[in-house]
C-alpha cells in the first residue's frame, strides 16, 4: 500500500492561509518516520541546517523553492487550491 502525504495551502481571493507550525510538524514527523536526521535532510534538500530547524519549528518565512525541496526529499506533495 502506498501512502500519499499532502500539505494543503488554501487561498481565498488574494489572501493565503498557511499554518507554518503545522507544516513544520508534518515535515518533522515525516523525517522521523523515514529515520533521517536534520543534518542529513538539510544536505539532501540543499539547504542550511538552521533553515531546516526554523521550518520544523514553524518559524521564519522560507522561500517556496526551499519548502518544495524539503518536501520532495521526504516524498511529500504541496497542494494549492481555492477555498470554498
Amino acid at each position: 500500500m502506498h501512502n500519499t502525504f499532502f500539505i494543503s495551502i488554501f487561498a481565498r481571493k488574494s489572501h493565503s492561509i498557511v499554518n507554518t507550525k503545522e507544516i513544520g510538524n508534518i515535515i518533522k514527523e515525516r523525517r522521523r518516520i523515514l529515520k533521517v536526521n536534520q543534518l542529513e535532510l538539510s544536505e539532501l534538500a540543499g539547504i542550511g541546517i538552521n533553515t531546516l530547524v526554523a521550518i520544523e519549528r514553524g518559524q521564519g518565512n522560507p522561500k517556496l523553492e526551499t519548502l518544495i525541496s524539503v518536501l520532495n526529499v521526504l516524498g511529500l506533495q504541496l497542494s494549492v487550491k481555492l477555498k470554498d
